[in-house]
């Protein structure tokens, strides 16, 4: 094994502590919306914002991102649930169209809304775990 070199992107000044953080789940610190590498900083600066940095860690989060992939993934589960929901809706009460409309288009919206940042997260997670390129990991052998 080569050994592990510090990233060139992360900050100097916020050493980490030197203890290990061990591996921490994607889905539960995606889904927390938490660092990625301690579990414990925010991932976020706002709604959809990624935090410049972990606030226990140090670790420099500005360059993850999860591009589309979030929004791809909440479009295919949101509109398999809607879908599922409005067909079986419709064939078990016969609602009219404007009922239809009043129904799903608040469920989609706040359904969309709801799921975005946790994949998000969920999506920097794992990146961070995989060393994707764009995480801003970097493993030199």
């Amino acid at each position: 094994m080569g050994r592990q070199l510090t990233a060139p992107h992360e900050d100097p000044s916020r050493e980490p502590p030197s203890h290990s953080y061990g591996e921490q789940s994607p889905f539960r610190t995606g889904l927390l919306c938490r660092c990625p590498r301690c579990g414990e900083g925010k991932l976020f600066a706002g709604f959809l914002t990624v935090a410049p940095s972990c606030t226990v860690c140090g670790l420099d989060l500005g360059k993850q991102d999860s591009g589309d992939g979030p929004a791809v993934f909440v479009i295919f589960i949101l509109g398999f649930v809607v879908v599922s929901l409005a067909i079986w809706v419709e064939f078990t009460y016969e609602p009219p169209l404007w009922l239809h409309m009043t129904i799903w288009i608040p469920v989609i919206l706040g359904g969309a809304l709801g799921m975005l940042r946790p994949m998000k997260g969920v999506l920097i997670a794992l990146q961070y775990r995989n060393k994707a390129s764009d995480s801003g990991t970097v493993d030199y052998d």
